[in-house]
C-alpha cells in the first residue's frame, strides 16, 4: 500500500481543514515546498497536493506551489482542487503533475471527464469519490450531487477509471479513524478498482487495518502534522512494509 501524505493550499501556505469546512482552517506551514521536502527526506515517494482555493474558486490557483514541489522534489504528485475545464488540465501536467484528480467534474461533466479519461488514461486521471453519509459531496465538498458512492464509483470502473480517491468527509481532519468498512463496501462492489482511502488516519494501526483491507494507498493529512502519526513510526512503517513501491 502507497502511503501519500497530503498538502492542502490556500493562500501559496500548507493548511489543514476540518470535515472540509474552510471556516475551520489551520495553517502549519508558509513554504509547502519544506514540508514536501521533509515528507521526501522519511522515505516517501508520492504527494497529493490539494488546490483548496481552486476548489472553491471552480479552477486552477495554486499550480506555482505544484511546479515549485515538483522541481524541487522528486515526488511524484497528484494534483487536485478546481479543475474544471481542458486548460486547467493541461496547465496542472505543463505544472510537473504525475496525476490528476476529478471529482466535482465527474459529477457535474462526465462527459469531459471520460474525455480526459481517453486522452491521458487511466493512470494518469484519478476519479475523486468524496462521500458524506454514503452520498457523493463535489465543490470543495460544499454541495451534495445526490449521487450514491458505491453506484458512482462502479459506473465510473466500468468506463475505464483504475484509480479512485475517496475520503469520508466526516472523518476528514477529526483524527478518530478511517472508514474502513466504507472501503471494503467499495472494494467488493468495484472488484479491481484501485481504492485510495483518505480521511482520519491516526497511527500505524489504521494503516495496518486499511492495507489488509485491500487499499492501493492511504493518504494521511493532519496524523502527520499533528505528531499523532510521528516521523519516527512512519519511517518505520515505510521500512517494514516497503510502502512506496
Amino acid at each position: 500500500m502507497r502511503i501519500i501524505p497530503a498538502i492542502d493550499i490556500i493562500g501559496g501556505k500548507c493548511v489543514r481543514l476540518s470535515q472540509g469546512d474552510y471556516a475551520r482552517q489551520k495553517t502549519y506551514a508558509d513554504d509547502p515546498l519544506e514540508v514536501a521536502k521533509s515528507f521526501e527526506g522519511l522515505g516517501v515517494r508520492y504527494l497529493h497536493l490539494v488546490d483548496l482555493d481552486g476548489a472553491r474558486s471552480a479552477h486552477i490557483v495554486n499550480h506555482a506551489v505544484l511546479e515549485r514541489i515538483v522541481s524541487g522534489t522528486g515526488l511524484q504528485v497528484d494534483f487536485g482542487g478546481g479543475l474544471k475545464s481542458d486548460d486547467d488540465l493541461r496547465i496542472a501536467f505543463e505544472s510537473g503533475a504525475s496525476q490528476i484528480t476529478g471529482g466535482s467534474i465527474a459529477v457535474k461533466d462526465p462527459e469531459r471527464f471520460l474525455n480526459w479519461l481517453e486522452m491521458y488514461g487511466p493512470d494518469q486521471i484519478v476519479l475523486g469519490a468524496d462521500a458524506r453519509d454514503g452520498m457523493v459531496a463535489v465543490s470543495g465538498w460544499q454541495e451534495g450531487s445526490g449521487e450514491e458512492l458505491l453506484s458512482f464509483i462502479e459506473g465510473y470502473r466500468q468506463s475505464g477509471v483504475r484509480y479512485t480517491i475517496c475520503t469520508d468527509i466526516g472523518r476528514d481532519g477529526m483524527l478518530q479513524g478511517p472508514a474502513t468498512e466504507l472501503y471494503k463496501a467499495i472494494l467488493k462492489n468495484s472488484a479491481g478498482i484501485r481504492l485510495i482511502a483518505s480521511g482520519g488516519i491516526r497511527h500505524t494501526a489504521d494503516l495496518n487495518a486499511l492495507r489488509e483491507a485491500g487499499c492501493e494507498g492511504a493518504i494521511i493529512g493532519k496524523a502527520l502534522y499533528e505528531g499523532t502519526l510521528s516521523t519516527h513510526d512512519l519511517e518505520n512503517y515505510l521500512t517494514v512494509h516497503g510502502a512506496n513501491t
